[in-house]
């Protein structure tokens, strides 16, 4: 049986907590541990986060699906596996596990609860990595649900950390994950600024995604 409304939207929030807790404390950590060195930093926020992506997926898909992301809701709505207004549900309550994930981060490191970011994350650069990043995501989850379901959740965890790598906006991939970042002044942060230019990015990115895996693998 389908889990209810109720439940599927308390393990999206819950999920997205998690994720952001993660996100947001490892890359507090990571900061206080490397000694300033930026590449360390950045190794000791991406592993952490791929590997709560695959812990999450496994626990919470079963219930929710587990998108934890606005832009995976908006690939399975254009897909028509969600509709309308379960999907501005889910968004919601991902925004708000975000946000609350952000705040445990900080209560656990003893920063300010809420805290906006003045890291700049924008231009070009930053926005075709978001591009990329997002269109990949999106990419590995339907890309494996065709071929390998059961690789989900090793797909995304893989593909976000080395997305943290190869992309140069750090593979956010995700319009909560990028709101929640923006009201922490971490490493992991996003100044409030330039969040709406990497939200249009990655909800074309999984617009664009969506339809291309469609065409690929159905030929429609």
């Amino acid at each position: 049986m389908t889990p209810n409304i109720t439940r599927r939207l308390f393990a999206e929030w819950l999920g997205t907590l998690f994720l952001l807790a993660v996100i947001v404390g490892s890359g507090i950590m990571a900061d206080r541990l490397s000694g300033e060195n930026a590449a360390i930093a950045l190794f000791g926020n991406s592993i952490p986060t791929g590997a709560i992506l695959v812990a999450l997926i496994l626990v919470f898909s079963p219930i929710s699906g587990a998108h934890f992301n606005p832009a995976v809701t908006l690939a399975f709505a254009i897909r028509k596996e969600i509709d309308v207004i379960a999907s501005a549900l889910y968004v919601t309550a991902q925004v708000i596990g975000g946000i609350c994930g952000v705040m445990i981060a900080h209560l656990m490191f003893d920063n300010a609860i809420l805290d906006p970011s003045t890291t700049a994350r924008t231009g070009l650069g930053q926005w075709v990595g978001e591009f990329v990043a997002t269109f990949g995501l999106i990419m590995a989850i339907l890309g494996c649900m065709k071929t390998r379901p059961d690789a989900v959740p090793y797909a995304v965890g893989l593909f976000i950390t080395a997305g943290y790598w190869f992309t140069s906006s750090t593979s956010f991939a995700n319009p909560a994950v990028t709101i929640a970042r923006g009201l922490t002044d971490t490493f992991s942060g996003i100044e409030p600024a330039h969040i709406i230019a990497f939200i249009v990015v990655e909800l074309v990115a999984a617009i664009l995604a969506t339809l291309s895996l469609r065409w690929l693998f159905e030929g429609e």
